[in-house]
């Protein structure tokens, strides 16, 4: 009798098909996983404009006048803190649009991101 050897392990042949299976289900799959952060982002974004811009408009209303800068509204209790603009990943990024008129005081009416680049939609980011 032949002592035959069992073998423990895997065949190159097994190795690479399961590789080639992981490679496909991987690329199926990466596409949308970072659609779905940059989506994510953009509402992050959407809902940071929205307090900012709500936070201003209540402290107009409450002080007659514009802050001088976004800090004011976190000194004065409008915000807690500053959020950091959800795609540029820093605070200090985000543009500060002055009022436009002789008689309005202060300097802060609108905030926008400094972000490059476009929204899944299209739109530039500086726009919003």
């Amino acid at each position: 009798m032949t002592n035959r050897r069992k073998s423990k392990g895997f065949t190159l042949i097994e190795l690479l098909v399961v590789m080639s299976i992981i490679a496909m289900l991987l690329s199926l799959t990466m596409p949308r996983y970072f659609r779905s952060v940059d989506k994510s982002k953009e509402a992050a974004l959407h809902s940071d404009l929205s307090g900012f811009r709500d936070a201003i408009d209540k402290y107009y209303g409450d002080n007659g006048k514009y802050p001088d800068s976004l800090d004011d509204l976190v000194v004065k209790k409008y915000l807690r803190e500053i959020p950091p603009d959800p795609l540029t990943g820093s605070n200090q990024t985000w543009v500060v649009i002055a009022p436009t008129g002789g008689d309005v005081q202060g300097k802060v009416y609108n905030v926008r991101s400094a972000a490059p680049g476009n929204a899944i939609d299209g739109t530039p980011y500086s726009q919003w």
